[in-house]
């Protein structure tokens, strides 16, 4: 009798075990969020949810509903990784939703009491900036990732 083949041959006993487990349940689809893009969309999820935690003086109601907005978007986006134009869609959607939010941020501080002079007054307007960023770096990495996907389908 031969050795058994393992289905993953690279990884240890107790990871195997649970690969298998995994790919029997068929949730198979979380070695996906590895990838480059998806990290830069979980930490443009992390600066946008951010605000939940920061801006207690912020009292638009409006804001924080953009802001869920955008941080539950990035998360659906993260786990709609096969479909990759629809995640570049979403993610411009994302970005002009962010581009929103900075400017009702920057209204909002500009409204408050005392002027703009003081810098402790609101560091809320740096995290859809940041998140923009980080959105912009996800869609060229998914963008990557189509071109390599069609260069490999043109090979077959």
């Amino acid at each position: 009798m031969g050795k058994k083949k393992k289905i993953f041959p690279k990884c240890g006993a107790n990871l195997h075990y649970f690969l298998i487990i995994a790919k029997i349940i068929g949730i198979f689809a979380f070695d996906m969020l590895q990838r480059v893009q998806s990290i830069w969309m979980f930490i443009a999820s992390l600066f946008s949810s951010t605000l939940f935690f920061v801006g207690d003086d912020v009292d638009y109601s409006g804001i924080f509903f953009l802001f869920g907005l955008v941080t539950g978007g990035v998360f659906f986006n993260i786990f709609n990784f096969k479909k990759r134009k629809n995640q570049i869609f979403i993610n411009r959607v994302l970005i002009l939703i962010n581009a929103l939010l900075i400017g009702l941020l920057v209204y909002w501080l500009l409204n408050l009491s005392g002027g703009i002079d003081i810098p402790e007054k609101g560091i809320e307007p740096i995290f859809p900036i940041l998140a923009i960023v980080c959105l912009i770096i996800a869609n060229t990495h998914i963008r990557r990732d189509e071109r390599l996907v069609k260069s490999v389908d043109r090979l077959r």
